[in-house]
Parts: structure tokens; C-alpha cells; sequence
């Protein structure tokens, strides 16, 4: 039971005790009371499963993902030693500037795609 249903059943306990009189009124509000005890156990096994399992997405994750992105930057690093070398051997300069140019531009798609998966910050 959500919220609103919550309410709607409050409304209608409300209702009965008006109709029944208060002699009925310990019922009712054990029922309702009853309800409402079975919506909180429910909503807390529901969180307790949630956390028991982790969060869903790797981008709920507290870290915000850091580990794969770290990762990600030091094997771009350790892949840009011989990629420098090979650039700057065959085309000098220009062979060492597109190589990082390359480099810059995986880092950057990839550090894009982990910006739109979190989302918007918050704090902005």
C-alpha cells in the first residue's frame, strides 16, 4: 500500500467509526494500525533486500565508479609510451601530436560516457 492509500484507508476507518459509533473504535483502529505495520515491515524488507544486494547500477555506487576510471587512465598512460614512440619514430612531431591527440580523444569519450551515465551533479 502507498501513501495515498494509506490516507484512503484512514478516511474510510475515520468514516466507519462515524457510522459504527465508539464502540467500534478500538477495532478500527487496531486494523488500520495493523495496516499500517504490515506497509512499514514490507517498505523495510524491501530496503534490506536493496542493500543486501548492492546497488543496481555501477554508477550508484558511493566510489562513483572510481575504480574504472583510474584503471581506464593508467592503461591509457601505459599505452601512450609506445604509441609516442611509434608516432614520433615514423612521423616526428606531427606522428607524437596525432598519437596524443588519439590518446586525449579515447580519454575523453570515455570520460563523456561516465559523466552522462551519473548524470547531472546535484551540488550544481
Amino acid at each position: 500500500m502507498e501513501s495515498q492509500e494509506l490516507k484512503k484507508e484512514l478516511a474510510a476507518t475515520l468514516d466507519a467509526r462515524r457510522e459504527l459509533g465508539p464502540e467500534y473504535e478500538a477495532a478500527l483502529v487496531d486494523s488500520f494500525v495493523e495496516k499500517v505495520d504490515t506497509q512499514v515491515r514490507r517498505r523495510l524488507a524491501e530496503d534490506r533486500l536493496a542493500a543486501a544486494r548492492g546497488p543496481r547500477r555501477p554508477e550508484e555506487s558511493p566510489a562513483g565508479n572510481f575504480g574504472e576510471r583510474f584503471g581506464f587512465a593508467i592503461v591509457t598512460l601505459v599505452l601512450a609510451i609506445p604509441l609516442s614512440a611509434i608516432g614520433a619514430a615514423q612521423a616526428h612531431l606531427p606522428g607524437l601530436i596525432v598519437a596524443w591527440l588519439g590518446i586525449v580523444g579515447v580519454n575523453f569519450v570515455h570520460a563523456s560516457k561516465s559523466l552522462r551515465r551519473r548524470g547531472p551533479d546535484p551540488q550544481d
